[in-house]
């Protein structure tokens, strides 16, 4: 199964790539992915904080196995063992024109618990749009000129 989301946002894929692995800054903008610690390198693992509109918050630990800057990043997480719930999330940057981006995020997702996880299915395709909203004003923010 996969799960895909898309949007255009007002920057260049440069921008997008620069906010999307500033870790750093993500809970200052991002509703979905609240935290996230470890190097972007491939094969590192990460640690993500997901939070969802009830505030329940979740750890998930992930690999990091597509870095192309600034293009693509993808990393891949299982529960509990391969198999069971396996997912690989990512990120693709397409250029358009005008220096705007198509921002296509999503998870493809595989297991025998797939077919069960209707509910949550449907929170994280919620989660991945409204990261995206976030990301495409907080990049439309940032790009407005300012005042002196």
């Amino acid at each position: 199964m996969q799960l895909r989301t898309e949007i255009e946002i007002a920057a260049p894929p440069q921008a997008v790539w620069d906010e999307l692995i500033a870790f750093a800054r993500y809970p200052e903008w991002n509703p979905f992915i609240s935290s996230v610690s470890g190097r972007l390198e491939l094969g590192e693992r990460l640690t993500l904080v997901l939070s969802s509109a009830g505030g329940n918050d979740r750890k998930l630990v992930t690999t990091l196995t597509r870095i192309e800057p600034p293009a693509t990043l993808r990393w891949t997480s299982k529960f509990l063992v391969r198999g069971l719930f396996d997912g690989e999330h990512y990120f693709e940057l397409l250029p358009l024109a005008g220096d705007r981006t198509r921002l296509v995020h999503g998870e493809e997702l595989t297991g025998a618990l797939v077919q069960y996880m209707g509910p949550r299915l449907t929170a994280m395709a919620r989660g991945f749009v409204g990261m995206n909203e976030a990301l495409a004003k907080r990049l439309a923010h940032n790009a407005k000129p300012r005042v002196a």
